[in-house]
């Protein structure tokens, strides 16, 4: 009996209310997301629950009545509705994703992308294991076969006989959109290198700056990758010589992450490619298995430090545009690790440097994503302060000294008047 799919048929294995469960990025099914809308009218009460959309929808806009979106990281394609209040947000750190999931919802199926089967009757998640991986086996997975979906190693693997069929459906991948390297960028990612060791490990988030960070540790040697999100520039320090994992305390010799998002030369990078895994978010973003990883170096991004050291990296001018994601997996297994070291990298300004990014108090609406206890070093242009270990004075001092010269009078005015200052 074949497992391929009519769209009748992909219909009928969905009840009343169910709880459809998509992945990240390059996992989002178009085809089966297509037959979804088109069926909208047959459905009753189903949800879809999802972190980073690539693609807007009418049913994330509201427009379905069947068929609604909850989010756990918004996207460029959910952010506006959310701020328009037409969808749910769910505050979440990463690596507790699949126990989230199983305790809100009712894990009624599972859609995702994967690579054709192999000869064994085996599919690859390809770009994904994140919060589905864990899963396989034990909640129904409908499987939308791409041929562009690269076939990956690791914990990502499903079994023809553990899915309730598939339907296939060819098309690109989408690529993330590179940001140009800024001199500012160049600047911050100089003083993070300097603190990077040949033979460290390294958890690199999105962005220019981090971006930054890799293009400029081609010379080193005998680093690791232990990462949520595996980002193009990852290739080039492979060709470079300058990654190969043989001093790591966990999968030694293999790049780890838990889903990839790049360019194509990425995507080309990770098919067949025996030195990469693909292992579930629990794992890879768990802080206790990050601290496994005893001279782990995690380089993430913000919006906005204030001096105390809280980070609102997930809100901007007060206003929601992503989520947690995994800031604070890292930030905490950082600390745990032996020689832990975290970075949380911003420029000083923002809006042509007429405002402060490091301020007295938040962003009226904004929200902390790494508190006070969990920071380890904020970079900008200007410096590193270091604040792991030191009082809210000196804390106050050290970043003050790495805000924008224009503002620092005026932030040590404000922070001697809030008697944060000694």
């Amino acid at each position: 009996m074949t497992k391929r799919l009519t769209p009748e048929q992909v219909i009928q294995l969905i009840e009343r209310e169910a709880d459809i469960i998509v992945p990240i990025a390059n996992g989002e099914p178009i085809r089966l997301l297509d037959i979804l809308e088109e069926r909208a009218s047959a459905l009753s009460g189903v949800k879809v629950h999802q972190m980073l959309a690539l693609k807007p929808r009418a049913y994330i806009n509201g427009e379905l009545e069947n068929l609604t979106h909850v989010s756990y990281f918004l996207s460029g394609a959910t952010r506006k509705v959310y701020q328009q209040a037409k969808m749910e947000l769910v505050p979440n750190n990463f690596h507790e994703m699949p126990r989230l999931l199983r305790k809100v919802t009712k894990m009624s199926m599972i859609m995702t992308v994967a690579a054709p089967m192999d000869e064994h009757g085996y599919f690859s998640l390809g770009t994904q294991a994140d919060y589905i991986a864990e899963f396989v086996g034990k909640v129904p997975f409908v499987l939308e076969v791409n041929t562009n979906m690269p076939r990956t190693f690791g914990q990502n693997q499903i079994h023809i006989s553990q899915i309730a069929g598939f339907v296939e459906h060819e098309a690109p991948l989408t690529e993330e959109k590179t940001v140009p390297v800024s001199e500012k960028d160049q600047q911050i990612a100089e003083k993070v290198v300097a603190d990077i060791q040949d033979g460290d490990t390294l958890q690199i988030g999105i962005g220019s700056v981090p971006n930054a960070v890799i293009s400029m540790l081609k010379d080193h040697r005998h680093l690791g990758i232990h990462t949520e999100m595996l980002p193009s520039a990852i290739a080039d320090l492979v060709e470079a010589g300058a990654v190969d994992g043989t001093r790591k305390f966990t999968n030694p010799g293999k790049i780890i992450a838990t889903f990839a998002y790049g360019s194509q030369k990425l995507y080309d990078f990770i098919d067949n490619n025996p030195s990469l895994e693909f292992l579930p978010v629990s794992v890879v973003n768990d802080p206790r298995e990050i601290a496994k990883e005893k001279n782990i170096v995690s380089v993430n991004a913000t919006t906005e430090v204030d001096l105390y050291g809280q980070c609102a990296s997930e809100t901007v001018g007060g206003k929601y545009f992503s989520s947690s994601g995994g800031q604070v997996d890292f930030a905490r297994g950082v600390r745990f690790a032996e020689n832990g070291k975290g970075y949380i990298c911003t420029y000083s300004t923002a809006k042509d440097d007429s405002i402060s990014r490091i301020k007295l108090h938040l962003t009226p609406g904004s929200v902390v994503t790494t508190g006070k206890n969990d920071v380890d070093n904020i970079v900008t242009e200007y410096g590193i302060a270091r604040l792991h270990g030191v009082s809210l004075s000196e804390r106050a001092k050290r970043l003050i000294a790495v805000a924008h010269p224009k503002f620092r009078e005026e932030l040590t005015h404000d922070a001697k008047k809030q008697g944060l200052l000694i």
